[in-house]
């Protein structure tokens, strides 16, 4: 990342990103580099978003990320070699981006997402990316809750088993508040309502042949770099879409789930979100495997 350029190369974006031209107009990728990205939290799937968007062209970003790598995001992490192991994970997913495009303008929030810098975060941001880490639920209802006050639209792409579950949370649609239903409910079973209502159609659970590596007392989970990579993929493709305005895109409570492993695609549809019948009946069925029953 830090090798000095080969004689000969010179960076021009407009060549850089020329092979995106038929997908996408030269006027949308234009567009594309004038956008502005937050993403929060650059593990398994943060990474992977980072560099995506900025292959797609995208220039301008605010990333946020306190943690260092380790040697166990090496399976799952974007930006996990031996050579970063014990680097801020913020600084390398930067030097990353700013290989694929010299011209990026990228602004790091070191210390995380936090209530001092919240604003300062999503300040110029035309859509925000949650790659947070699952467990820290608190922090993730304020940036959607500060992204809908802003006007912001938010999207998250959760890396479950070998395929990914995506949700959109429009500024004028149903709240990230009003589809988990989280308020008022004990710790634990926050966590429950939160994998439910992220992953209504629970997709991956079949081939599951581990139980015991789900350890939610412990903060630690299975996770794969083929979901990474499928939730990059998929956040990518919708951030195009809003960006550009190519469409609509379907808000909560609709959702959408892909399991490559199982070759399934499904669209979930859940007014009232976790009020509805069938997400009170899996709530019910995920609190004992929060509690190790």
């Amino acid at each position: 990342m830090s090798r000095d350029i080969p004689s000969g190369f010179a960076f021009d974006y407009d060549r850089a990103f020329s092979r995106n031209i038929g997908w996408v107009t030269r006027d949308e990728q234009q567009r594309l580099r004038r956008a502005r990205v937050a993403v929060a939290g650059l593990g398994g799937v943060g990474g992977a978003h980072v560099l995506t968007l900025s292959r797609l062209g995208i220039a301008n970003f605010n990333i946020a990320d306190f943690d260092e790598f380790d040697v166990h995001n090496m399976n799952r992490q974007a930006a996990a070699f031996m050579s970063s192991m014990g680097r801020p994970k913020i600084e390398v997913v930067a030097e990353m981006a700013r290989d694929i495009n010299p011209e990026s303008d990228i602004r790091l929030f070191r210390e995380g997402v936090t209530d001092a810098n919240l604003d300062e975060f999503l300040k110029d941001v035309d859509v925000y990316v949650d790659s947070l880490d699952f467990f820290v639920l608190e922090v993730r209802r304020k940036v959607f809750r500060r992204c809908r006050e802003l006007g912001i639209p938010a999207m998250t792409a959760a890396p479950l088993g070998m395929g990914t579950a995506f949700l959109y949370f429009s500024p004028t649609g149903m709240s990230f508040e009003d589809y988990f239903q989280v308020e008022g409910v004990a710790h634990e079973d926050q966590y429950a309502r939160f994998i439910a209502g992220v992953s209504p159609a629970m997709l991956s659970r079949q081939y599951l042949v581990d139980p015991e590596a789900v350890n939610f007392k412990e903060r630690r989970g299975p996770s794969t770099g083929m979901a990474c990579e499928l939730c990059a993929g998929v956040m990518g493709t919708n951030v195009l879409k809003l960006l550009l305005n190519r469409g609509p895109l379907r808000a909560a409570p609709w959702g959408m789930h892909f399991d490559a492993y199982r070759g399934t695609l499904k669209h979930t549809w859940r007014p009232g979100g976790n009020s509805h019948p069938l997400q009170r009946l899996l709530i019910a069925l995920i609190k004992p495997v929060l509690r190790g029953r």
